[in-house]
């Protein structure tokens, strides 16, 4: 990551010992609320994906992945929420916290740059790729992990199987070209569908699903797109001939943009994915509805959200971790 961006600072800050803590009063953690396995597998990712991490960002890594396979049973399914106590308040299941954990389990096996990661988080992955989920969102996260594995591992069934089932649960674009997004309606972390598609029809050799894949990015980039600048769908999502809302909106649409958009450049070389990264990466500097910048330079945390009055000056793990991943792709770009 270059000088200028965010860094790790506050994502140590909301670490301890035991993971990550899901929430913070401006930049002081909330501990009353805990920690969540799809904060940590977010924040496994983020530190996994740095080429050079100096020790603090690997031992954050080593805490991470050893939240994640703690919360994980022996079928391959992950608690999500742990008290402050240390005591699992849910049971074991595949909503998105497995799809976001196999994700993060998925990017430490392939990209974490200590191999005792690498070994472990692999054999937590394959423990959990043998379960499947109803969500599609889910399956698209879980997916994305997959894509990492193939990515290193090309002769992986088990990896390749997963990817290939969570591209059908979201399904083919349709064929209305003002909506051809798979569902009626747009929710949260949207992108990430399109993403999945995408690394399934390249890492599968299907150019019908690539191209696919690639339309239903396009369009979520165009309707996010106003005046140059990004506005990401809300909170409250959008609906197929429903009214365009604008606030509020959350780093981790940004985010899972910026993802998507990394990966459709990787794959086809088209400039406008990189264009897509840098408008992720200005939105968070101020290129947004309000011309408001959505992190804290002082302490290196991403606000939760921008509401129609402003920024919400809460630095979350949730946001910080958006913010830190749009810039790492950010970036790659220089």
């Amino acid at each position: 990551m270059s000088p200028a961006a965010p860094g790790f600072r506050h994502l140590l800050r909301l670490s301890d010992d035991t993971g990550l803590f899901e929430h913070a009063r401006h930049a002081i953690v909330r501990r009353e609320h805990g920690y969540c396995t799809d904060d940590v597998a977010r924040g496994l990712v983020v530190a996994s994906r740095e080429p050079a991490p100096p020790p603090e960002v690997v031992r954050l890594a080593e805490c991470y992945l050893s939240f994640l396979t703690h919360a994980q049973d022996g079928t391959g399914a992950f608690h999500n929420r742990l008290g402050y106590d240390r005591r699992w308040t849910d049971e074991p299941g595949v909503g998105d916290w497995w799809g976001r954990a196999m994700w993060g389990l998925g990017t430490a096996a392939a990209r974490d740059s200590a191999p005792w990661i690498r070994e472990e988080a692999l054999l937590a992955f394959t423990l959990g790729a043998a379960r499947r989920s109803p969500h599609p969102r889910a399956m698209a996260f879980a997916g994305l992990g997959a894509a990492e594995v193939l990515r290193v591992r090309p002769d992986s069934t088990l990896a390749a199987d997963l990817l290939m089932d969570a591209a059908k649960s979201v399904g083919a674009p349709a064929e209305d070209p003002g909506w051809p997004w798979p569902q009626p309606r747009l929710t949260y972390a949207n992108a990430a569908l399109a993403e999945v598609v995408i690394a399934a029809g390249d890492l599968g050799g299907d150019s019908s699903m690539l191209g696919g894949g690639l339309r239903m990015l396009a369009w979520l980039d165009d309707i996010q797109t106003r005046d140059g600048r990004l506005s990401v769908v809300p909170v409250a999502g959008r609906r197929q001939h429903g009214p365009r809302p604008r606030h509020d909106q959350q780093p981790i649409e940004v985010a899972a943009l910026a993802d998507a958009c990394a990966t459709a450049s990787a794959v086809t070389g088209d400039p406008r994915w990189r264009a897509g990264v840098r408008r992720a990466a200005a939105w968070f500097q101020g290129a947004n509805d309000l011309g408001a910048p959505m992190w804290d330079p002082a302490t290196g945390g991403g606000y939760d959200g921008l509401t129609e009055h402003g920024p919400n000056l809460n630095q979350g793990a949730e946001s910080t971790i958006a913010l830190i991943s749009t810039m790492q792709h950010a970036g790659n770009l220089l």
